[in-house]
């Protein structure tokens, strides 16, 4: 697949709620996942096991109460970012918080290799 292609699958996909069922189609078996802060689990999630189970504890963790993704905007022909806007409610807590952050996606041999994730904490 070409950068815009794994793009709008991406985009696509984070739109539909089929996260999950993207990343075996669009990232690297041993992709990088990188958050600002580490959330109990490290700043960095590395292989697709590893990513798999960072979808999972944020689906555990989150109910998604709204979303809003942007188109992606690509930069070059390795690079594209997504902006999210998002209302979660906290299952634990019942606290809801609203959420916005940009994330970088990094693109080699036509798969997502490396994820970066920038968020106000």
């Amino acid at each position: 697949m070409t950068l815009d292609e794994i793009a709008q699958k991406l985009v696509d996909g984070c739109r539909t709620g089929k996260e999950t069922e993207n990343l075996g189609a669009l990232y690297a078996e041993d992709v990088v996942s990188v958050e600002p802060v580490d959330h109990g689990m490290g700043r960095e999630a590395v292989g697709m096991a590893a990513l798999k189970g960072k979808h999972a504890w944020w689906d555990s963790t989150f109910e998604m109460l709204e979303t809003d993704v942007s188109d992606p905007y690509p930069h070059g022909d390795d690079r594209f970012a997504v902006i999210f806007e998002v209302k979660a409610k906290n299952k634990e807590t019942g606290e809801v918080s609203d959420m916005k952050e940009v994330a970088v996606y990094h693109v080699a041999g036509g798969k997502i290799a490396r994820e970066e994730f920038f968020y106000a904490s």
